[in-house]
């Protein structure tokens, strides 16, 4: 997000949360949401790709809220009809300013002509009401859409599949494919919304999933605050939220009630955290920036000294740039009365790895725990085979954190840093179960204690800081260049 969106998106977000009657609040919401989607996608060289990603975003939305939702008829099948179309209309209007000169446009490039965006959105209709009403068993269909959400993930993911379907895009478009890039797939928010539509579809499969409207369900998923950088909300919490926010001023419709509804609280909580958030990201960080370490300055720089300061700028840089995003997400929600989850909580402070993790993209371990670490550990333990229970911490530590390092890109360099992890709290785990009893008199001394928690936090943070080598450099060979550059080899 620029400064110029995100005042725009301040200024919504204080006219839809406190001056917009209640009944509204849900459309703007959604109407909202969905046109920030199309304004935040970055540009890309392949022909209207940078409207067929919104759009896409929009359609598997759709889809797996069809698979998962049972059919109603009567009031909720109209607002359902009623979301569709505002949903749908937007797109087509969004097309539209094609045509209109000086008025054109939201998206980066100007959107394709007409007649292939009403073909795109025919096709996602009727899929959609065949899913939604057509289909009684749509337990099977939930798996093919995991196995969907996971194959574009692993193809926007890999360096070789990305420059395949690049190719391939350029020649759709008319364009010279052997300019292939990876960077011309930038699909805005994918890695997000896949986890809450794959969030969604297990809750699903568990029988714990709620009945949603389309319109809340879409809110939901592309959400404008968090499209970009997160925090992964589940829908419990957040339609429930969102639902609060509704009923909550319904009775409200004259201009005085409406004022009347003004939060102090609410504005100063959610204005101070946006502009706490825009100095963390756009002056600590981007200030930061100037001296951090990436694949370039890696080759230029000489002696152990300096390598340390580019590595210690570049993982404050990472902190104040993410953080400072959740920061301005959670802002505004805040100014039209959500309570986001936090999604940082002074991670670099922690004393342990184990408490750094617990802390640093909270969201994200939170769902690999509930969805991946949980479900394993479970299934080894109840499989029939007496395995040791180290040995099952083990594989579910270390898996998990390999595949959060394949989140971030399938490539040798994030799964040495997930691994990096991965063993690091199993080591971690290992020594407190070990050390913990034998440390009492320690921690009964206030010096003592604070000893501890200085030597703990001494080794975290510059574990952490090693560790982000594995996770900036584009290739091993590289890293261990830097690492033997930051110990004097």
């Amino acid at each position: 997000m620029t400064l110029t969106q995100i005042l725009v998106f301040s200024l919504s977000a204080l006219i839809i949360g406190n001056l917009v009657p209640a009944r509204w609040r849900g459309w703007l919401l959604l109407g909202g949401s969905v046109l920030a989607l199309y304004w935040l996608q970055p540009s890309t060289p392949i022909r209207n790709l940078d409207f067929w990603f919104p759009s896409m975003s929009i359609a598997l939305t759709v889809f797996v809220w069809a698979v998962t939702q049972k059919h109603v008829r009567g009031q909720k099948e109209t607002l359902t009809v009623l979301a569709g179309l505002l949903i749908f209309g937007l797109i087509i209007l969004l097309g539209i300013t094609r045509y209109i000169g000086p008025l054109c446009c939201i998206t980066p490039t100007r959107p394709p002509s007409i007649f292939p965006i009403l073909v795109f959105l025919g096709l996602v209709s009727a899929a959609g009401v065949v899913l939604y009403r057509l289909m009684p068993d749509k337990r099977t269909l939930s798996y093919a859409a995991i196995v969907v959400i996971l194959g574009l993930f692993i193809v926007l993911k890999s360096e070789p599949a990305a420059l395949r379907v690049s190719a391939w895009l350029r020649m759709s478009a008319g364009q010279p494919a052997d300019q292939a890039l990876v960077s011309d797939l930038p699909w805005l928010g994918f890695s997000y919304l896949a986890f809450r539509l794959l969030h969604v579809l297990r809750d699903y499969q568990s029988d714990r999933l709620p009945a949603y409207s389309l319109g809340d369900f879409v809110t939901y998923a592309v959400f404008f605050p968090t499209i970009t950088a997160g925090p992964i909300d589940r829908s419990q919490r957040f339609i429930g939220d969102l639902r609060k926010s509704i009923d909550q001023g319904a009775e409200s419709s004259s201009a005085a009630r409406i004022l009347s509804r003004l939060n102090p609280d609410q504005l100063t909580d959610g204005g101070q955290r946006i502009l706490w958030g825009v100095f963390k990201k756009f002056v600590l960080a981007d200030s930061l920036a100037m001296i951090a370490l990436n694949s370039r300055n890696a080759v230029q720089v000489e002696g152990a000294l300096w390598t340390w300061v580019l590595l210690y700028a570049y993982a404050l840089r990472l902190y104040f740039d993410f953080s400072g995003y959740t920061d301005i997400a959670l802002g505004l929600g805040r100014l039209m009365g959500f309570r986001l989850p936090e999604n940082f909580d002074r991670p670099y402070l922690k004393s342990s790895l184990t408490a750094f993790w617990n802390s640093w993209h909270i969201t994200l371990a939170q769902w690999f725990r509930a969805y991946y670490f949980n479900p394993l550990t479970r299934y080894l333990r109840g499989s029939g085979r007496i395995i040791p229970g180290w040995v099952i911490i083990f594989l579910g530590q270390v898996s998990t954190m390999l595949l959060i390092g394949l989140w971030h890109g399938i490539s040798w360099n994030f799964a040495v840093w997930g691994l990096w992890h991965g063993v690091g709290l199993f080591i971690n785990n290992r020594w407190s179960s070990w050390v913990g009893p034998r440390l009492r008199v320690a921690e009964e001394s206030r010096w003592g204690t604070r000893l501890l928690k200085f030597g703990g936090w001494l080794l975290t943070f510059n574990f952490v800081a090693i560790g982000w080598v594995w996770f900036i450099m584009p290739e091993l060979e590289l890293s261990l260049s830097v690492l033997a550059n930051l110990f004097g080899f």
